[in-house]
């Protein structure tokens, strides 16, 4: 049984920060449960309101089924109880549901579902692949609106009506006058959470429009740093928050943009840099070369 129902996950998602960790490989490329999970104990240290399992950050694009369940697994053992555990639920409507179903069996607390793979579709075909996963299980369910499966606010109205348990909208986009329609329909009936890459980057104005949260990526190496820049937003402090993306956000996103996947990258570099590696990033990703892990180590070090 998960430890939080699908309200209790929204309202706890809304409270802080989201954890989104990085999925640790040993050199082979192989998933190194042990390291993962000292990692998630040193985070889970740190006040946030909830970690998601094998995201994107977490390269779960490139696990199989099989690792997914390994991931959600080892996150639920670590902790399960103190934090709630999203598991992600991907592919086709099919693979999307079992994933599903095996994250509730393995003691997940959620669902984020990520865009069908290698497809586009229309909103009508949307509605169907989240509601069948949304009926699949008794989890809560937040839904990744991005890529090739980016909803609109009348989809996103019947979705919320039409499925209880769907709890939360992830914006991917950033799109605002959607996002405005969103919220002006369907109101606090969701949670909303930040999730264009490097969130921190979008998190002041989108607070405005209803994003009380976002998933830090950088929260895996800066952990101190990246709660002070939530609770500066969560302020409304622009000074603070402005400040902290001229000294780092800035020079952070310049060497992320230098290669298509280093949003990836760039974070587990940031782990290395820290002194807490967690191995490669999987093909077709790339690592960041010994001369961008160094720059990125010196900015570290201004702020650390």
């Amino acid at each position: 049984m998960p430890d939080f129902s699908p309200q209790e996950l929204a309202a706890q998602l809304k409270s802080g920060l989201l954890s989104f960790p990085v999925t640790h490989f040993t050199d082979d490329l192989r998933f190194d449960e042990a390291r993962y999970r000292e990692h998630l104990s040193w985070l889970s240290e740190y006040p946030v309101a909830g970690l998601f399992a094998a995201g994107g950050t977490g390269e779960g694009f490139s696990l199989t089924p099989a690792e997914i369940d390994q991931v959600v697994r080892a996150a639920v053992g670590e902790v399960g109880g103190r934090l709630p555990v999203v598991a992600p639920a991907t592919g086709g409507t099919a693979n999307a549901v079992a994933q599903a179903q095996a994250a509730e069996a393995a003691g997940a607390d959620g669902l984020l579902l990520m865009p069908p793979y290698l497809t586009e579709a229309g909103q009508a075909g949307l509605i169907e692949h989240v509601t069948a996963v949304c009926r699949s299980t008794g989890l809560g369910v937040i839904v990744y609106s991005r890529a090739n499966a980016v909803l609109n606010d009348r989809s996103v109205e019947i979705l919320a009506d039409r499925n209880e348990t769907l709890v939360g909208f992830k914006d991917g986009v950033g799109d605002i006058e959607n996002l405005t329609r969103i919220y002006a329909g369907v109101g606090d009936r969701l949670a909303y959470i930040g999730g264009l890459p490097t969130a921190e980057t979008f998190a002041l104005p989108l607070l405005q429009l209803g994003m009380s949260t976002y998933s830090s990526a950088i929260f895996n190496f800066v952990p101190r740093f990246a709660l002070d820049f939530y609770a500066d937003v969560r302020a409304q402090n622009r000074d603070a928050v402005y400040r902290r993306v001229r000294e780092f956000l800035i020079p952070y996103l310049d060497i992320r943009d230098r290669m298509k996947g280093y949003a990836v990258s760039i974070v587990k570099a940031g782990l290395t840099a820290v002194g807490r590696p967690a191995g490669p990033v999987r093909p077709p990703l790339q690592n960041l070369t010994d001369g961008e892990l160094a720059e990125l180590t010196a900015l570290i070090n201004k702020i650390s």
